[in-house]
Order: structure tokens, then sequence, then C-alpha cells
């Protein structure tokens, strides 16, 4: 696998059409992605004190974060929009190898922030509701 560059590690959000059309998050600085899963532990006496799991099994979920610079981009509204009301929407990530993971996220927290002679910043936490697919 190639070195990538960080910067093309992009957010987007998805307008509310079927199909979605996605827009990348303006002003986002840096950007995380966690792919979480939580095993089944199936250890019994004849597993001779090693832990066993359940392939396949479990819970798995997807968390992004991310924070940046408020530039009032519409992306930006709709994931505020979003964030106010507690809604599910479409997100993407988009990686420089082209690679893309889609998946419905609830926003679980959004801050902003602000100094004296200085930009307005926000820092974005999402949670993955349902599948999260790798394209």
């Amino acid at each position: 696998m190639a070195i990538e560059r960080g910067s093309a590690l992009l957010l987007k959000v998805g307008n509310g059409a079927t199909p979605p059309v996605y827009a990348t998050m303006a002003g986002l600085r840096t950007t995380q992605l966690s792919v979480n899963g939580e095993p089944v532990v199936v250890t019994h006496k004849g597993s001779v004190g090693w832990r066993e799991l359940l392939s396949g099994a479990g819970v798995r979920s997807v968390s992004v974060s991310g924070a940046g610079v408020f530039t009032g981009s519409a992306a930006e509204a709709r994931l505020k929009g979003n964030a106010l009301a507690g809604l599910l929407d479409d997100y993407e990530l988009s990686f420089e190898s082209g690679e893309k993971m889609r998946g419905r996220f609830l926003v679980s927290r959004l801050d902003y922030a602000g100094d004296f002679n200085g930009e307005r910043s926000y820092t974005l936490s999402l949670e993955s509701s349902g599948e999260v697919v790798s394209l």
C-alpha cells in the first residue's frame, strides 16, 4: 500500500437525495477514522487457558472525528442541522487511493470554539448506524 497524504482523507455529507450527492466538509484540518469490533468470547474449559473468540460475531461500528476552521459552507450547515435535530444522514470518507467508505452516521458531538483575534473552529464526532461499506 502506497503512502497517502493526510490532507487527502476527506469527510463528505450527503444532500438527502436518493442516491445521495456528497459535499466535502470545508475547513477540516484533521480527520480520524476508527473501526471498532466488540468480540464475543467463547472460551471454555477445553481452551487450555487461552481466550477464544467467535469469528463474525459481535457488534461492529465506525467512529469518525475531525477538527477544522469554520467556513460557513453548505456541508457544515447540513451537519449542524443534523446535530441539532439528532438526525442520521449519509456520510462518505474518501481516501487518496480512490477508496471510499459510506454509511449512515449520527453526529454525536459538535463543538465550536473561537479566540479573540482568531478564527472560529469546530470539532466533530460521528457514530455509525448500520453497515458501513468500503467501495
